[in-house]
C-alpha cells in the first residue's frame, strides 16, 4: 500500500507559502507507518518545533492500474475520504534552503491521519466536495475540490505514468488555504460536506 500526496493542488496555498502555481502534478510518498487510523492521537514529535496541518481530501484506488488515461480514470476509485498531512514547516524551510529532499519533513511517522470514507456514489457531485477543517471548534481551513489545479482523475492519470497503482493506494490530493501550527492538546476534527470523518487530538 502506497500513501501519494499532492503538493500546491490549491492556488490559494501555493500563494500563501510563495511557491509558484505548477503547471504538472507534484507528487511525494509517505511511507505506511505515517497512518494514524481511527481517531487515535497524534504525538507530537520532538524533532520539531513548528508542525503544520494540512487537510485534504483522499481517494482510495479500488483496482491495479498503469498508464491509465483521464477518460477511464473514474473507474479506478470507489471511496473518498479526508485525511491530514503534517508537515515539519521548520525542517521542510531547512531542507529546501539547502537544495535536500524533504521527506524528514512529511513522511515521518504517524504524519498522515485518516479518516473514515464514504462511498462517491454518496455524492452528488463529487468534483465539487466541500470540506473544512477545525481546530478547537473553530474553523481553521475550508474547501472544495473544484478549485484543485488538477482534478482526481487527473491526478490518476499523471501518476500512473509513473507507477503502478494498486488496490489501497492512498491518494492526498493537496491542501486548500489556511494552513496553520498545531500544539499539544489541540482537537482535529475533518468534515467532507457536512459529516465528520475524522476526529482527534495532538498528544
Amino acid at each position: 500500500m502506497k500513501i501519494i500526496c499532492i503538493g500546491r493542488n490549491y492556488i490559494n496555498h501555493a500563494r500563501e507559502l510563495g511557491n509558484p502555481v505548477p503547471e504538472e502534478p507534484v507528487f511525494f510518498m509517505k511511507p505506511d507507518s505515517a497512518l494514524i487510523r481511527n481517531n487515535k492521537p497524534f504525538f507530537y514529535p520532538d524533532f520539531s518545533n513548528e508542525i503544520h496541518h494540512e487537510v485534504e481530501i483522499v481517494i482510495r484506488i479500488s483496482r491495479l492500474g498503469k498508464h491509465i488515461e483521464t477518460k477511464f480514470a473514474d473507474r479506478y476509485y470507489e471511496e473518498i475520504g479526508i485525511g491530514i498531512d503534517f508537515t515539519a514547516r521548520d525542517l521542510q524551510k531547512k531542507q529546501a534552503t539547502e537544495g535536500k529532499p524533504w521527506e524528514i519533513a512529511k513522511a515521518f511517522d504517524g504524519s498522515a491521519p485518516l479518516g473514515k470514507f464514504v462511498k462517491r456514489s454518496s455524492l452528488p457531485d463529487y468534483h465539487a466536495i466541500s470540506f473544512r477543517l477545525e481546530k478547537n471548534g473553530k474553523e481553521v481551513q475550508k474547501g472544495n475540490t473544484k478549485d484543485m489545479i488538477f482534478g482526481f482523475d487527473e491526478l490518476i492519470a499523471y501518476i500512473s505514468g509513473f507507477l503502478t497503482l494498486k488496490i489501497g493506494d492512498l491518494i492526498f490530493t493537496g491542501t486548500p488555504a489556511g494552513v496553520g501550527p498545531v500544539k499539544i492538546g489541540d482537537q482535529l476534527t475533518a468534515y467532507l460536506e457536512e459529516r465528520r470523518l475524522l476526529d482527534f487530538y495532538v498528544r
